[in-house]
């Protein structure tokens, strides 16, 4: 990674022990971690902060994934979005209405989770170059 700034990663999980271990893997791995668990919680977050990253399960209370998303694309339209499910279908729908957004299903092994954010930001890096 070329940029000079620790990327920011905006995770919105409602199962507390993911969002845990999620956002402990990722701040391993050196990414800056704001996690919350709903989606409203997510977006006064995504208004004042500058997300390189939104990593949002798509099943929560209150406001799913896709929602959220949605919200993230119109506030913060620079902001990648990464979604985790472990739901087939919810993810085929994630798909078709975010067809930018990267999907994860679980269970998946850490390293994959990390691999796969290293690849949004890699991405990103070569679409700016």
């Amino acid at each position: 990674m070329t940029a000079t700034r620790t990327p920011r990663i905006l995770l919105a999980e409602d199962e507390e022990a993911m969002r845990a271990y999620l956002e402990r893997a990722l701040t391993n791995a050196g990414y800056f971690v704001s996690a919350v668990d709903r989606g409203t919680d997510a977006v006064p977050l995504l208004e004042t902060g500058d997300y390189d990253l939104l990593l949002s399960d798509i099943v929560m209370p209150e406001m799913d994934g896709i929602e959220l998303a949605q919200r993230c694309a119109e506030i913060s339209p620079r902001t990648k979005v990464m979604f985790i499910t472990g739901f087939a279908a919810v993810s085929l729908r994630a798909s078709r209405e975010q067809p930018t957004a990267k999907v994860l299903s679980k269970p998946f092994h850490l390293r994959d989770l990390v691999l796969e954010v290293e690849r949004v930001f890699e991405e990103a890096d070569a679409l700016r170059g």
